[in-house]
């Protein structure tokens, strides 16, 4: 982690948010290409109802980070090796792609203030903001942060339904005009 940080700190203002612009852009157009279905409803899902998002969001990048940690210091024992390969893929892999999303639902919420509400333009400005919050490197750790939870917490939420009905007649109290 630290050897992460020194080498984005070595690297100029401008070129980190070329960098991050770049990465940011290219890795939530290919999700959203990839997982068309999923990656749509996790930006939906994320800019409806952010807070219910976050209080999902904070344990489950909390853990997937700790299974990067955990994964880094097996990688370091010798029993360790085939259990920490499969931790830090997991966490490489999840948490980069919803990251992204969490761009992409951010920067939809900016554009539709805009007046733009397509998911193109969102996935535009979500990459101009991770890009511009590269300036200053603590900026870019909370800003990606705060996408990262954001992203999660949808993401959790669209994989396992958490909080979703299957019907009207599902609920356990009726919408408040059925009253």
């Amino acid at each position: 982690m630290q050897a992460e940080l020194e080498l984005l700190q070595s690297l100029g203002p401008f070129e980190r948010v070329g960098v991050q612009f770049a990465a940011t852009l290219l890795l939530a157009t290919v999700v959203l290409g990839l997982l068309q279905g999923y990656g749509t409803r996790i930006v939906t899902k994320s800019r409806r109802s952010p807070v219910i998002s976050s209080c999902i969001g904070v344990p489950t990048t909390f853990v997937l980070g700790g299974l990067a940690i955990g994964g880094t210091l097996l990688l370091e024992t010798s029993v360790g090796m085939f259990f920490g390969v499969i931790m830090i893929v997991l966490s490489l892999t999840v948490l980069p792609v919803l990251t992204a999303l969490g761009f992409v639902a951010v920067g939809v919420s900016v554009a539709t203030r805009l007046g733009q509400d397509r998911l193109w333009v969102g996935v535009l400005v979500g990459s101009l903001l991770s890009g511009a919050s590269a300036l200053s490197v603590p900026v870019a750790v909370a800003v990606t942060g705060i996408a990262a939870i954001l992203g999660t917490g949808a993401g959790v939420r669209i994989l396992f339904g958490v909080g979703e009905t299957t019907g009207p007649d599902d609920r356990t109290v009726p919408p408040a005009n059925k009253i």
